[in-house]
């Protein structure tokens, strides 16, 4: 399978897993029914959008392979978060604990996958 085609199928699962994760994260864990749906999934997409096409194509050539998962993963996980904190009004703790679960979730069922 092309490289390419890796990144639209990893994209696509993992938009899937993150936005499923963030919706029962912020409905059933921290029971908030303040946030439209609408804008959960919307803002849920949006971060996968704006970190994955990064984790893929511009990161690795600046980043030792050896700590690529490590240093790769805990930047997505902190501009998710500032995502999640700006955008959907989480708290700075809420929008971490999302972003880490909803990016441990992917990585692990990308391991899965891949």
């Amino acid at each position: 399978m092309l490289y390419e085609t890796q990144f639209l199928l990893a994209l696509a699962i993992t938009i899937i897993t993150e936005v499923t994760m963030l919706v029962a994260l912020i409905r059933f864990v921290f029971r908030d029914t303040g946030i439209p749906i609408r804008s959960i999934i919307g803002i849920g997409a949006l971060c996968t959008a704006l970190t994955l096409p990064y984790l893929w194509f511009v990161w690795p050539p600046f980043v030792d392979a050896a700590y690529y998962p490590l240093i790769g993963e805990l930047l997505v996980v902190l501009v998710e978060a500032g995502v999640l904190n700006q955008l959907l009004g989480l708290d700075v703790k809420r929008a971490a604990a999302c972003s880490l679960i909803m990016n441990a979730v992917s990585f692990g069922i990308g391991l899965l996958v891949f």
